[in-house]
């Protein structure tokens, strides 16, 4: 059984730091913060409005960041260039529109097939490892397979509003959809709503999980927690 790592996702520091115009707090300082504090990998998603994390601000994590370093996005032109330039430990591609919020939807990997094998080649060819973010279904996660990538990330928006009616219900499409993932040979992440009340139960259920990405459920923890203390919080809830 291998342990399941927390990367934070660190957008809603710098979307604070915007909201003035300065430089607090310092995105740089929360990332080795966070690492110092035992999160095993920092994961950012720059949009193409920058309204979060800026393309500058990946460039200058890249140096600093020791543990894992994940980078986000629609692999549109500007940032397929700027993954390639940065070289981050894994790149994770999703299909969000420019105006997009937040992300709220997996790829479609049988109608994107040939766009995602030929992005996916690209990234892997330069030595980062590719995640594609699906739904949890099976028919998904297989046309992932096939498009070469080396993992998925299941999108856990589902799990999490439905967690509180019946978790048992609310994790079964995401046990199948995780088990087609091992049946391909795939690695596994998550991401998406999850928090210190349903994360325990999800990495229970599917213990091979590899990966979790969380931030803004964390950073409002951390508001009431302090970041220490909430990133151990959220450790905690990783150890089967």
């Amino acid at each position: 059984m291998q342990h399941c790592r927390l990367s934070v996702n660190i957008n809603k520091i710098a979307t604070l730091r915007n909201a003035r115009g300065h430089n607090l707090p310092d995105v740089l300082q929360v990332a080795r913060d966070c690492e110092r504090f035992g999160a095993q990998g920092i994961t950012v998603h720059p949009r193409p409005d920058e309204r979060h994390i800026r393309y500058q601000d990946v460039r200058d994590l890249r140096p600093l960041v020791t543990t894992e370093f994940n980078i986000e996005g629609y692999p549109s032109q500007a940032f397929i260039a700027l993954v390639l330039e940065v070289r981050p430990h894994q790149v994770t591609l999703v299909p969000d529109a420019p105006d997009a919020l937040t992300s709220n939807a997996g790829w479609d990997t049988l109608t994107h097939a040939a766009f995602l094998k030929d992005t996916v080649a690209a990234f892997q060819e330069a030595g980062i490892r590719t995640s594609l973010f699906v739904e949890a279904d099976p028919r998904m996660v297989e046309g992932a397979a096939c498009t070469g990538t080396d993992r998925v990330e299941l999108y856990t928006e589902q799990y999490a509003s439905q967690y509180a009616q019946g978790r048992e219900k609310a994790v079964a499409p995401f046990v199948e959809a995780a088990r087609a993932a091992q049946n391909a040979g795939l690695g596994l992440n998550a991401g998406h709503d999850l928090n210190l009340d349903n994360l325990r139960y999800f990495n229970e259920q599917i213990p091979w999980l590899a990966e979790v990405s969380i931030g803004h459920a964390l950073i409002c923890d951390a508001l009431y927690f302090g970041l220490e203390n909430t990133i151990q919080m959220y450790l905690q809830r990783l150890q089967n």
